[in-house]
């Protein structure tokens, strides 16, 4: 049986130390850089006073009952789901039991909403424009170029993935451009920039949009966006509370093990 014919292109080897080297040791300081300005831009989180802080923890504190519920026994989850119920239909945990029932605020009016939208604001500033910066400079000088091939067979699927900014339809799909090495970068140096600033970082793409929607983070910001209603909240808690169908997860463990035992 005929072997299948490998699809073979002659490229300069200077490639890899003008593009593919250059492209990787750009995107590494960009990040690099990007984390230092974004730790000096952050501005230093106002202290929250007590009614604001036990209105958010006493939110998380019903998420994680519902979360955790299957490792608590049936009568320690119906005590916790009676009394956080309670507490949340009588308006208990807010911050001001007096607003309850009024509308919304104004979060242009609330300072600080608009810190938090104006720090929101300076991450994506930190993030985007050195991004469209590369890219600009990638596509002035390196577009079209194909600079490396994966070890590895894949399918066509990955063409578009791999091969951006090289409008050819018969190329193998194991060649990568130089626009697709620069995304692939993008969302790929998570663990280098981990290993040279450590977890806590800004660099990472990923990691600044999950910081940004992740609830109760360390920058001290509410869990609360801007414009929402903290009673409704709760009130929605309270309702998943009472549906809530309970199963403890040692329900019967002691005939399981004896039967493994058995």
């Amino acid at each position: 049986m005929a072997q299948p014919m490998e699809q073979s292109i002659h490229r300069d080897p200077a490639l890899f130390y003008w593009i593919l080297f250059p492209i990787t040791v750009v995107m590494i300081l960009t990040g690099v850089l990007r984390h230092y300005a974004t730790v000096l831009l952050a501005s230093t989180p106002k202290k929250q006073t007590l009614p604001a802080l036990r209105e958010q923890r006493s939110l998380l504190r019903g998420i994680n009952l519902r979360t955790n519920a299957h490792a608590i026994s049936p009568s320690s989850f119906a005590i916790r789901k009676t009394y956080m119920i309670s507490a949340y239909k009588e308006g208990t945990f807010l911050k001001d039991p007096e607003s309850r029932g009024k509308a919304a605020a104004n979060p242009m009016t609330d300072p600080a909403a608009m810190e938090g939208m104006m720090g929101m604001m300076k991450g994506n500033m930190a993030m985007m424009v050195p991004q469209t910066l590369i890219m600009s400079w990638i596509n002035a000088f390196f577009a079209g170029f194909v600079i490396m091939k994966l070890p590895f067979p894949l399918t066509l699927r990955f063409k578009s993935m791999l091969q951006a900014g090289v409008m050819t339809r018969d190329l193998d799909v194991r060649w990568v451009s130089s626009l697709s090495w620069y995304f692939l970068n993008l969302f790929g140096l998570q663990s280098v920039f981990i290993f040279i600033l450590g977890n806590e970082n800004a660099a990472s793409h990923t990691a600044q949009q999950m910081s940004q929607l992740s609830p109760g983070s360390s920058s001290g910001a509410s869990i609360f966006q801007p414009g929402q209603d903290p009673d409704k909240i709760f009130q929605s808690e309270a309702e998943n509370l009472e549906v809530l169908e309970h199963e403890y997860i040692l329900k019967g463990v002691e005939e399981r093990l004896l039967g493994i035992l058995a």
